[in-house]
């Protein structure tokens, strides 16, 4: 069942993706080589304490960080460590879920340490790309196909492939709300779109083949090929006239 959120629920969501935000902005002026990926979640959650939130993702089904943070051929749910150093040239995706007062707002960026390979500049780009495209859609009265078709279509026309295997949704008191919202299907299809839904909408691509594998840890996703990915994603508010980004800092580009 597709949650509709009043002005008060989305003003909460709204505070939490603030914050979110701020996360992000954060990360982007402390990350360098050196740091290890649990370095990255301890930030994700002294930012998000600080500013009266919760890192909801802590404690989710027993995972057992603030953060989920993946580099370079893992897609996505990598477990923060102190064994895995980051290096000049990697991607490092951060994806966070901040719970302000029960309320949720969840986002991912994929960050570029340093100087990276032109692979890399790509696949990064072509990932943020596919997520405004598909934005582009999102107003009452579209399908949920219609963005996930774009998506799609936006990630195949520059050669790479999204992951079958998992998905965007809905999102608001629970992290995971209906609908889903694949990174493939057909426009004109799933449900309608109205004022005061809550979407997540995160391209997971990848630059090879879309196969995936779990590791034994039964969280970190790594592409099957050992090839790059990278990880985009917003919460978005339908609004009466299109849609709101509600996990964006001021500025950012």
């Amino acid at each position: 069942m597709v949650n509709i959120k009043s002005t008060r629920e989305i003003n909460l969501m709204k505070e939490a993706g603030r914050v979110v935000g701020l996360v992000f902005k954060t990360i982007e002026e402390e990350l360098k080589p050196g740091m290890t990926t649990l370095d990255i979640d301890a930030i994700v959650e002294k930012t998000m304490l600080d500013n009266n939130c919760t890192p909801a993702e802590k404690g989710y089904y027993g995972y057992p960080a603030s953060a989920c943070v993946s580099v370079n051929d893992t897609l996505i749910h990598g477990i923060p460590s102190n064994k895995i150093i980051i290096k000049e040239g990697d991607i490092v995706s951060v994806d966070i879920v901040a719970n302000y007062c029960g309320y949720m707002a969840d986002a991912c960026r994929t960050f570029k340490v340093g100087t990276v390979s032109q692979r890399a500049e790509n696949i990064v780009k072509v990932t943020k790309e596919a997520f405004f495209n598909a934005l582009k859609l999102v107003k009452p009265g579209a399908h949920i196909g219609d963005i996930c078709h774009a998506v799609q279509e936006y990630v195949e026309s520059h050669g790479y492939n999204v992951t079958r295997d998992y998905t965007g949704h809905g999102i608001g008191k629970d992290m995971h709300e209906d609908p889903a919202i694949p990174n493939f299907g057909k426009e004109g299809t799933g449900v309608r779109l109205q004022p005061g839904m809550a979407l997540c909408i995160e391209p997971m691509v990848l630059e090879g083949r879309k196969d995936t594998r779990v590791l034994p840890d039964g969280w970190t996703v790594k592409s099957k090929d050992g090839k790059l990915t990278a990880h985009y994603e917003n919460t978005v508010i339908v609004t009466e006239s299109g849609y709101e980004i509600i996990t964006m800092y001021e500025g950012e580009e």
